[in-house]
């Protein structure tokens, strides 16, 4: 195993992986970055089942009976709400992070099958809008790339204040990703890194926000529904914030959540599960009468259907996806293992695509790698995932007895693991046990 001597044992402390970061942070003396979201094993949907019906429960036909997909975000103040087709979305990921090829295809995936894809940091490309029949518009503490004409083109807005992946935490950006085009978008000088202010400048609380946010209704006459993204650590009275601030959305990011780059340390010892954060906000929602009334978005680590409908049966409105769909345009891809091995990682990986070195034209501003994404190619695979993950969803609904997916229910699920069943406030398999509440 690795070449180990016979009869050593490796610490389980101090195992080869911490003795190689040790090592690095002392040749280097600076902490180290990467892409994507936490790395070790975390309560999440994969320790959640279902409980199909059988003879308590009738199931429905799937060639005969309509189970429905649609959602509606945006209905508490907006004049023009989110219609979208399936309850599944596109998470913010900057022009920046991603080439201008990628969030092309984004969006023609999004718009193929009905849904809504996201800006991210650092403005709104033509390419993007577009592509993008619903483009929620990302305003981020750095406030890159923002201007009231973009506002206005948006279908929605979404404000930022956290990330799953780093709570608490600025954006990053590598100066070899700030091109002269990204550079002028962001008002940056261009090839040096670029760090994201970690909190908002306009405000420093909840009643500053709500004045905020009423500034952006007047900017876009009422008509766009205003989300509030956080990053999950205290979910519960984040969401309850949100809500006094006047969101029509909520988006709840866990820590499973990707980033573009982020300091590890981060990624992997800052926030909370997904599991745990999306009870805590329907919670929070219930209590103050506002579930449904205010739509909630869940993301952090959605890969499958089975994800989409846990999330929907704790109370979810709709989840967000972000690594996912980049995998689904051709990211870790093993046909490119060999290109990936070049730049010191591999097919499956994602480290060392923070340097914009990425084979699959995805996560780049290099021109000569961008032009390797075909955005019409990309946008059919992102749209053929998007289609499974719907199909996947409805598949299970059915199985319940479910005629729409948001008829799911935390009473169609039981946890695999005491620690799942106290995040997610079911029970545990085969019992009537949630734990830490009473028999």
């Amino acid at each position: 195993m690795h070449g180990k001597p016979p009869g050593l044992i490796e610490s389980a402390l101090f195992d080869r992986d911490v003795i190689h970061e040790i090592q690095r942070a002392a040749t280097e003396g600076i902490y180290d970055i990467r892409g994507w979201g936490a790395k070790r094993r975390l309560p999440h949907f994969d320790d959640l089942v279902f409980l199909g019906a059988s003879m308590s429960r009738y199931p429905l036909e799937g060639y005969r009976e309509r189970c429905d997909t649609n959602v509606t975000l945006g209905t508490r103040y907006a004049k023009k709400p989110i219609e979208l087709k399936i309850p599944i979305t596109v998470a913010g990921m900057s022009f920046g992070s991603l080439s201008a090829q990628a969030k092309e295809a984004l969006g023609r995936g999004a718009t193929a099958v009905g849904t809504s894809t996201t800006t991210g940091d650092g403005g709104m490309t033509p390419e993007e809008r577009q592509s993008s029949k619903t483009l929620v518009y990302q305003l981020l503490p750095s406030r890159y790339g923002m201007n009231p004409d973009d506002l206005r083109k948006a279908d929605a807005i979404e404000i930022v204040l956290g990330q799953g992946a780093k709570p608490g935490g600025g954006g990053m950006l590598l100066g070899q990703k700030i091109s002269p085009r990204v550079a002028a978008m962001r008002d940056l000088p261009p090839n040096i890194d670029q760090r994201s202010a970690c909190r908002h400048p306009d405000w420093t609380g909840p009643d500053d926000l709500e004045i905020k946010i009423r500034e952006l209704r007047e900017i876009t006459d009422w008509e766009k529904p205003i989300y509030i993204k956080v990053g999950a650590s205290r979910t519960y009275y984040d969401t309850m914030l949100a809500v006094k601030s006047g969101a029509d959305v909520i988006v709840v990011d866990g820590m499973q959540g990707g980033t573009a780059a982020t300091q590890t340390v981060f990624i992997e010892h800052v926030g909370i599960p997904t599991l745990a954060a999306v009870r805590q906000a329907v919670e929070a929602l219930t209590e103050l009468d506002m579930h449904r009334k205010v739509q909630l978005i869940v993301s952090g680590g959605i890969r499958t259907g089975a994800d989409v409908a846990k999330a929907l049966a704790m109370g979810a409105d709709a989840v967000s996806i972000g690594v996912a769909a980049l995998i689904a345009l051709g990211d870790n891809s093993p046909a490119l293992d060999e290109q990936y091995k070049a730049i010191g990682s591999g097919a499956g990986y994602y480290d060392d695509w923070q340097a914009g070195n990425d084979p699959a034209g995805i996560t780049t501003q290099n021109d000569e790698l961008a032009a390797r994404l075909d955005p019409v190619l990309g946008g059919r695979r992102l749209a053929n995932y998007l289609r499974t993950l719907t199909m996947e969803t409805q598949i299970i609904a059915r199985a319940c007895g479910k005629s729409h997916v948001h008829n799911l229910e935390p009473e169609d699920l039981a946890a695999l693991t005491v620690e799942a069943a106290a995040m997610a406030g079911v029970p545990i398999a085969g019992t009537s046990w949630i734990p830490g509440r009473p028999f």
